[in-house]
Protein backbone atom coordinates (compact mmCIF):
# COMPACT_ATOMS: atom_id res chain seq x y z
CA UNK A 1 0.00 0.00 0.00
CA UNK A 2 1.45 3.42 -0.91
CA UNK A 3 2.59 5.60 1.99
CA UNK A 4 0.19 8.41 1.09
CA UNK A 5 -2.74 5.97 1.31
CA UNK A 6 -1.59 4.92 4.78
CA UNK A 7 -1.48 8.55 5.90
CA UNK A 8 -4.97 9.13 4.49
CA UNK A 9 -6.24 6.02 6.28
CA UNK A 10 -4.87 7.05 9.68
CA UNK A 11 -6.35 10.52 9.14
CA UNK A 12 -9.80 8.97 8.70
CA UNK A 13 -9.32 6.39 11.46
CA UNK A 14 -8.56 9.23 13.86
CA UNK A 15 -12.01 10.69 13.05
CA UNK A 16 -13.87 7.51 13.98
CA UNK A 17 -15.68 7.63 17.33
CA UNK A 18 -14.24 5.43 20.08
CA UNK A 19 -11.09 4.63 18.03
CA UNK A 20 -9.98 8.23 17.38
CA UNK A 21 -6.25 8.98 17.55
CA UNK A 22 -5.90 6.42 20.34
CA UNK A 23 -6.09 3.77 17.65
CA UNK A 24 -4.74 5.70 14.69
CA UNK A 25 -1.36 6.66 16.23
CA UNK A 26 -0.38 3.04 17.03
CA UNK A 27 -1.55 1.93 13.59
CA UNK A 28 0.57 4.56 11.84
CA UNK A 29 3.64 3.77 13.91
CA UNK A 30 3.14 0.02 13.42
CA UNK A 31 2.98 0.64 9.65
CA UNK A 32 6.40 2.28 9.87
CA UNK A 33 5.19 5.77 9.02
CA UNK A 34 7.13 8.78 10.25
CA UNK A 35 6.14 9.06 13.91
CA UNK A 36 5.90 12.85 14.03
CA UNK A 37 3.94 13.14 10.79
CA UNK A 38 1.64 10.37 12.03
CA UNK A 39 1.01 12.21 15.30
CA UNK A 40 0.31 15.51 13.52
CA UNK A 41 -2.08 13.91 11.01
CA UNK A 42 -3.92 12.05 13.76
CA UNK A 43 -4.32 15.20 15.88
CA UNK A 44 -5.78 17.11 12.94
CA UNK A 45 -8.03 14.18 12.01
CA UNK A 46 -9.26 13.83 15.59
CA UNK A 47 -10.10 17.54 15.78
CA UNK A 48 -11.94 17.83 12.44
CA UNK A 49 -15.27 16.45 13.77
CA UNK A 50 -15.25 18.54 16.98
CA UNK A 51 -17.12 21.64 15.72
CA UNK A 52 -19.70 19.48 13.96
CA UNK A 53 -20.23 17.35 17.07
CA UNK A 54 -20.63 20.45 19.20
CA UNK A 55 -23.10 22.12 16.82
CA UNK A 56 -25.15 19.21 15.51
CA UNK A 57 -24.72 15.93 17.44
CA UNK A 58 -27.11 16.70 20.26
CA UNK A 59 -29.86 17.80 17.85
CA UNK A 60 -29.40 14.76 15.61
CA UNK A 61 -29.36 12.36 18.57
CA UNK A 62 -32.51 13.88 20.08
CA UNK A 63 -34.24 13.65 16.70
CA UNK A 64 -33.05 10.05 16.17
CA UNK A 65 -34.14 8.93 19.63
CA UNK A 66 -37.75 9.76 18.66
CA UNK A 67 -37.75 7.57 15.54
CA UNK A 68 -40.02 4.57 15.40
CA UNK A 69 -37.21 2.27 14.20
CA UNK A 70 -33.54 2.45 15.08
CA UNK A 71 -33.95 4.82 18.01
CA UNK A 72 -32.04 2.49 20.35
CA UNK A 73 -28.62 3.49 19.05
CA UNK A 74 -29.47 7.19 19.26
CA UNK A 75 -30.77 6.74 22.82
CA UNK A 76 -27.65 4.79 23.80
CA UNK A 77 -25.35 7.54 22.50
CA UNK A 78 -27.44 10.21 24.23
CA UNK A 79 -27.22 8.28 27.51
CA UNK A 80 -23.46 7.95 27.06
CA UNK A 81 -23.20 11.72 26.48
CA UNK A 82 -25.39 12.46 29.49
CA UNK A 83 -23.36 10.10 31.67
CA UNK A 84 -20.13 11.76 30.52
CA UNK A 85 -21.74 15.13 31.17
CA UNK A 86 -22.56 14.16 34.75
CA UNK A 87 -19.00 12.94 35.24
CA UNK A 88 -17.65 16.18 33.79
CA UNK A 89 -19.95 18.23 36.03
CA UNK A 90 -18.79 16.36 39.13
CA UNK A 91 -15.14 16.75 38.15
CA UNK A 92 -15.57 20.39 37.15
CA UNK A 93 -16.69 21.29 40.67
CA UNK A 94 -13.29 20.11 41.86
CA UNK A 95 -11.01 21.41 39.12
CA UNK A 96 -13.03 23.66 36.85
CA UNK A 97 -14.87 22.77 33.67
CA UNK A 98 -11.93 23.46 31.35
CA UNK A 99 -9.48 21.20 33.22
CA UNK A 100 -12.11 18.49 33.74
CA UNK A 101 -12.95 18.42 30.02
CA UNK A 102 -9.28 18.47 29.02
CA UNK A 103 -8.48 15.53 31.33
CA UNK A 104 -11.59 13.63 30.24
CA UNK A 105 -10.50 13.87 26.61
CA UNK A 106 -6.78 13.52 27.31
CA UNK A 107 -6.65 10.34 29.35
CA UNK A 108 -6.87 7.56 26.76
CA UNK A 109 -9.41 5.23 28.33
CA UNK A 110 -12.40 3.54 26.72
CA UNK A 111 -15.40 5.86 26.56
CA UNK A 112 -13.39 9.06 26.73
CA UNK A 113 -12.07 11.17 23.88
CA UNK A 114 -12.88 14.11 21.65
CA UNK A 115 -16.24 12.73 20.51
CA UNK A 116 -17.61 11.93 23.96
CA UNK A 117 -16.08 14.99 25.59
CA UNK A 118 -17.45 17.36 22.96
CA UNK A 119 -20.88 15.73 23.07
CA UNK A 120 -20.94 16.00 26.87
CA UNK A 121 -19.81 19.63 26.73
CA UNK A 122 -22.52 20.49 24.20
CA UNK A 123 -25.16 18.77 26.35
CA UNK A 124 -24.02 20.87 29.30
CA UNK A 125 -24.02 24.04 27.17
CA UNK A 126 -20.32 24.69 27.75
CA UNK A 127 -18.91 27.65 25.83
CA UNK A 128 -17.98 26.48 22.30
CA UNK A 129 -14.62 28.28 22.21
CA UNK A 130 -13.55 26.96 25.62
CA UNK A 131 -14.80 23.51 24.65
CA UNK A 132 -12.71 23.53 21.46
CA UNK A 133 -9.58 24.65 23.30
CA UNK A 134 -10.06 22.13 26.14
CA UNK A 135 -10.69 19.31 23.65
CA UNK A 136 -7.62 20.34 21.62
CA UNK A 137 -5.47 20.28 24.78
CA UNK A 138 -6.93 16.88 25.66
CA UNK A 139 -6.28 15.53 22.15
CA UNK A 140 -2.67 16.75 22.38
CA UNK A 141 -2.36 15.03 25.75
CA UNK A 142 -3.88 11.76 24.51
CA UNK A 143 -1.78 11.94 21.35
CA UNK A 144 1.40 12.38 23.36
CA UNK A 145 0.52 9.46 25.65
CA UNK A 146 -0.28 7.17 22.71
CA UNK A 147 2.83 8.37 20.86
CA UNK A 148 5.10 7.43 23.79
CA UNK A 149 3.37 4.09 24.39
CA UNK A 150 3.55 3.25 20.67
CA UNK A 151 7.24 4.13 20.46
CA UNK A 152 8.00 2.05 23.55
CA UNK A 153 6.10 -0.88 22.05
CA UNK A 154 7.93 -0.42 18.75
CA UNK A 155 11.33 -0.79 20.42
CA UNK A 156 10.10 -3.81 22.36
CA UNK A 157 9.47 -2.32 25.77
CA UNK A 158 6.22 -3.99 26.75
CA UNK A 159 6.46 -3.30 30.46
CA UNK A 160 7.76 -0.43 32.57
CA UNK A 161 9.89 -3.06 34.29
CA UNK A 162 11.73 -3.72 31.00
CA UNK A 163 13.23 -0.25 31.36
CA UNK A 164 15.17 -1.35 34.45
CA UNK A 165 16.64 -4.64 33.15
Amino acid sequence: MPVIVKYILIFFVSMVPIIELRGAVPIGIAWGLNEYVTLAICIVGNMVPVPFIYLFARKILEWGSKLKHGSGLFKWILQKGEKAGKKLTANSKKSGAFIALMLFVGIPLPGTGAWTGTLAASMLDFDSKKTSIAVMCGVLMAGTIMFVISLLAKVGITSIFDLFH
